[in-house]
């Protein structure tokens, strides 16, 4: 209903517009009434007065009229599009002021309407609210509609983020500073705000309908809105709570404003720019969903809402807790938890957090934090709450209400539901007592803009509950179809495989119940009874998982550390843990307690990666004491301890510590557990370690480590020192090391001579990567000196980029001639020349050489080179594998290929020859080639211009018997 006021107003802005058709003379009102008749000037699908009621008209009668046939703004919008037409310019001025106070109201209404959403929500009674400083929220909505930094508007914006950190709020401050005049004022005349929940359930209607449905009273101009799509903004919040309809993808493209559609399908047009596609968008959605949104929008800008920050965690739990200390203990403390970290981003899990807290301070004076998990914390705030329950049943109704209760969270998981409706919860039958006892505690909370709807006060409420389904007794499932044990495992295999952060925080939970304490508070104070059976089938999954072929490919295994550490129930951990034996980790911060929790059971873990990002401490122990003065080891620093004790069991041969930050106590103590006798690591790579200088606490591990066959130690700028230090240490007698990789290393020609010793020394490196480093022919000379002493071991060389020129083809053609030993060699990238390429041909065709694998690709011969290689290819019967790709040898080199191919000595098998400027003149040789030479079952023709007809020549040579190809390039 309209208020007094408003019809006040209404009735004065009639007065105006009747003073204003009365001022005009008979031919200027002939002229308006025949604009009447103009379906250019009139709004779509509206009727046309009859002209026998118009003819005779007076003012008085007109105005009538148009009050009659164009309700509410329609009325001001026909009358200014005439009488712009009409160029009447002092009744267009008059026209506009009045429909900005149509506007105006507009605005008073939508900022009501928000305001009493907003007071509608029950916040519990003491949680905090921060509120930035008015400039502060005001650049930060800024930053959301111009998040690209150049002024330009993205015209899809799409806020995501996790529950509860603010996506609504954010949304819900951009329509209320417009509303206030505060903010947006030049870039948009009117926003609208659209609530998912609100209209999924709506009948067919237009989208000037779904606009109108809340303001049948407050005359919005939605004609004059629609004629000017660039100046409107939808915010359309929750998106997550829309059900789409089904193929999507097929959906008849909708522009017309004035279809009738179900809601749902208004707006999948509207995301879609099929209607208004100037508008602007502003779209909120959890995580969950973004990806599936992203894909009906044109060019969105995604924008992830994180929360709050760990400054604002550390404010709130201060503001809570009225004392620094405390807070500092909690901060600390939820640092180290990597589910809950997370989780404290929404204000209301820090509520939660300091909730439960403060009442087992309250209990226990020497509380311990540090043995709570995040599965214990939200186990004693439902326990802690419901133990001052007004409710009086017997301990048989109690199960049966939070089976039904725990049912309804998982059903809604299970469909990412997250409102319930009143025949939702009458099915889940939940009874009223309970009901009310939520909403009292804030557990639920009623929906501030559908009446009669429930939802949890918090995601994280409904997804505890949702895993106590799990848990509990019983053996239907909460969808229908699957048992409650096929549903679980469904949960945790989609959980450990997908980004689905609700099956994560689900997996987690339902580990975290496990625990054996926790489980007989829970049946205890909340009267309800677990499975007896749920470790053994969790087991039994374990199990079931590590012979399952998905593991190897997507298995996310981080997140399973932090489930299994949320049981803390090391007996179960060490059963299921019995089956891994490889394991790729990513340590920082907020993994480090799970992971050292976990890989201390790994007892048959073989392969290990760890990239270690977490800041350990500098020395084994802090400076802290206990009463009695003896001193305290940090908990990281016994956390890493932890991830060292895996290599007490024996069986980890290979461990990966790349791209990892480690201080030089964190790299000690590694080094002494890998030195341990029951250690049998084999094979350690250390790439890109920072900082370089905690490598050479490797010196503890390689002095007289006869376990170690294979290190790389590639991309470490290891400099003078550190060189000196690792090339003495793996000269030492009992190192029997066999294969050493330093590709970019920032060797110099100078650091050549200590490689070169290690090479002399020991008589037992079989291969030596040295790619990427600046050697050049003086460096290559001493690795020579080298190569031809008797005894060498060496049997792979790699050589790439290292700045080699001419001179070099001549060290190592003497050292092949010489050395009997080496078989792969790899001059990739290096600047032979025809002369250097000459030299090493010279060596290959001598029967004493050994080589069986020579990559010459990009190395700056050409044709004259290719001649003598071919000629050298011919004599040898020992090369099996050659890659001359990148070189210019052109058809006439190709030639002399293939000729080399046709010779009975020749037993190649593989031949590279990608980007050799090779043609179709060259096909007719290939293809004979290839039909001699039976041992060449590998090769690359990539990058060359070939043609059709050479394509063609060489299809017809494949497709004879006497061609045994069996892979071209």
């Amino acid at each position: 209903m309209s208020s007094s006021a408003d019809v006040a107003v209404d009735n004065r802005l009639y007065d105006k517009l009747l003073s204003h058709l009365r001022r005009l003379d008979r031919y200027q009102l002939e002229e308006f009434k025949l604009g009447l008749q103009s379906p250019q000037l009139l709004p779509e699908s509206s009727q046309k007065i009859p002209w026998a009621n118009l003819k005779m008209a007076d003012p008085t009668d007109l105005l009538c009229l148009l009050k009659e046939n164009f309700p509410g703004e329609q009325m001001w919008e026909v009358t200014l599009r005439i009488s712009e037409d009409m160029k009447l310019t002092s009744l267009c001025e008059e026209l506009r002021a009045q429909m900005n106070v149509h506007r105006g109201r507009y605005r008073v209404r939508l900022k009501a309407r928000l305001l009493g959403m907003w007071d509608n929500i029950p916040w519990p009674e003491d949680h905090i609210y921060l509120r930035n400083f008015r400039e502060q929220e005001h650049e930060e909505l800024r930053r959301l509609l111009y998040p690209k930094g150049s002024g330009a508007q993205p015209r899809t914006i799409v806020l995501h983020g996790p529950a509860g950190v603010g996506k609504t709020t954010l949304a819900m401050k951009v329509v209320l500073h417009w509303a206030e005049g505060l903010l947006f004022q030049h870039s948009f005349e009117y926003v609208f705000y659209i609530s998912c929940h609100h209209i999924r359930d709506m009948e067919d209607t237009t989208l000037v309908g779904l606009l109108s449905r809340d303001w049948a009273d407050s005359q919005i101009p939605i004609q004059h809105a629609m004629n000017h799509p660039e100046r409107l903004l939808f915010v359309i919040d929750g998106f997550e709570e829309m059900t789409l309809p089904s193929e999507v993808d097929h959906c008849p493209p909708c522009t017309n404003w004035d279809q009738r559609l179900p809601a749902a399908s208004i707006l999948l047009h509207l995301l879609k720019k099929e209607l208004l596609p100037m508008a602007t968008l502003l779209v909120t959605t959890r995580d969950g969903l973004s990806e599936g949104l992203k894909q009906l929008l044109l060019h969105p800008w995604c924008l992830q809402i994180t929360g709050f920050t760990e400054g604002d965690q550390k404010e709130y739990f201060f503001r809570y807790f009225r004392d620094r200390k405390e807070a500092n203990k909690v901060t600390q403390w939820v640092r180290k938890n990597e589910a809950l970290s997370h989780a404290c981003s929404a204000p209301l899990v820090c509520w939660t957090v300091c909730s439960c807290l403060k009442r087992q301070m309250a209990r226990r004076p020497s509380f311990w934090l540090n043995t709570q998990t995040t599965t214990s914390l939200y186990a004693y705030f439902f326990s802690s709450v419901f133990e001052t329950a007004e409710v009086s049943w017997s301990k048989q109704c109690w199960s049966e209400q939070w089976l039904a209760l725990c049912s309804l969270a998982a059903h809604g998981m299970w469909s990412s539901n997250f409102t319930f409706a009143k025949e939702d919860v009458g099915h889940g039958r939940l009874r009223a007592p309970l009901i009310r006892c939520l909403l009292q505690l804030n557990i639920l909370r009623k929906v501030s803009d559908c009446e009669d709807c429930l939802t949890f006060t918090h995601q994280s409420f409904q997804v505890f509950l949702g895993a106590m389904f799990y848990v509990l007794r019983g053996k239907d499932g909460a969808v229908g179809g699957l048992s409650k044990h096929q549903e679980m495992r469904v949960v945790l295999d989609g959980a450990l495989v997908d980004a689905n952060s609700y099956w994560h925080q689900t997996a987690l939970f339902t580990f975290g119940l496990l625990n054996q304490d926790l489980a007989r508070q829970v049946e205890d104070v909340l009267h309800c009874q677990m499975s007896p059976r749920i470790m053994d089938e969790l087991l039994q999954w374990a199990e079931e998982l590590s012979v399952s072929d998905m593991v190897p490919y997507s298995f996310e295994l981080p997140p399973f550390f932090q489930c299994l550490y949320e049981t803390q129930e090391e007996t179960f951990v060490k059963q299921v843990l019995s089956h891994l034996l490889e394991a790729d980790l990513e340590v920082g911060d907020l993994q480090l307690q799970a992971t050292s929790f976990c890989l201390r059971h790994c007892q048959r873990l073989s392969k290990l990666r760890l990239s270690v990002s977490c800041l350990l401490p500098q020395t084994e122990l802090t400076s802290r004491r206990d009463t009695s003065g003896t001193r305290l080891v940090s908990s990281k620093t016994c956390q890493w301890q932890d991830i060292c004790s895996v290599f007490h069991y024996g069986n980890v041969s290979e461990l990966d510590l790349s791209n990892s930050k480690l201080n030089a106590a964190a790299m000690r103590k590694l080094c002494y557990e890998l030195r341990n006798p029951r250690c049998k690591l084999q094979r350690l790579t250390c790439k890109s370690i920072t900082p370089v200088r905690v490598l050479k606490e490797l010196d503890l591990l390689l002095h007289g480590n006869i376990r170690l066959t294979h290190l790389n130690l590639s991309s470490n700028k290891l400099g003078v020192a550190l060189s000196l230090m690792l090339f003495r240490t793996l000269r030492h007698s009992e190192c029997k090391l066999k294969y050493l990789c330093l590709e970019k290393c920032s060797l110099s020609a100078a650091r050549a001579e200590e490689v070169a010793s290690v090479l002399s020394s020991t008589q037992r490196t079989a291969r030596l990567c040295l790619a990427f480093n600046q050697l050049q022919d003086k460096g290559l000379q001493w690795l020579c000196a080298s190569l031809i002493l008797p005894g060498c071991a060496l049997r792979r060389l790699v050589l790439c980029s290292c700045e080699l020129g001419a001179p070099s083809g001549r060290h190592l053609a003497d050292a092949l001639l010489q050395n009997q030993g080496l078989t792969h060699l790899s001059l990739r990238r290096n600047r032979l020349g025809d002369e250097g390429v000459r030299s090493l041909s010279e060596a290959l065709s001598h029967k004493d050489c050994s080589l069986q694998n020579l990559d010459l690709s990009e190395c700056a011969f050409g044709e004259e080179g290719c001649w003598v290689l071919a000629e050298a290819l011919g004599c040898n019967s020992g090369l099996k594998v050659l890659d001359v790709g990148g070189n210019r040898i052109q058809d006439a080199g190709g030639k002399r290929l293939c000729a080399a191919l046709k010779r009975p000595s020749c037993t190649l098998n593989t031949l590279g020859l990608e980007s050799c400027s090779l043609t179709s003149a060259c096909c007719k040789d290939l293809s004979s080639a290839l039909s001699v030479r039976k041992s060449l079952v590998n090769l690359n023709l990539l990058g060359n211009d070939l043609g059709p007809e050479g394509v063609n020549t060489l299809w017809k040579s494949l497709q004879k018997p006497s061609c045994k190809l069996q892979k071209l390039g």
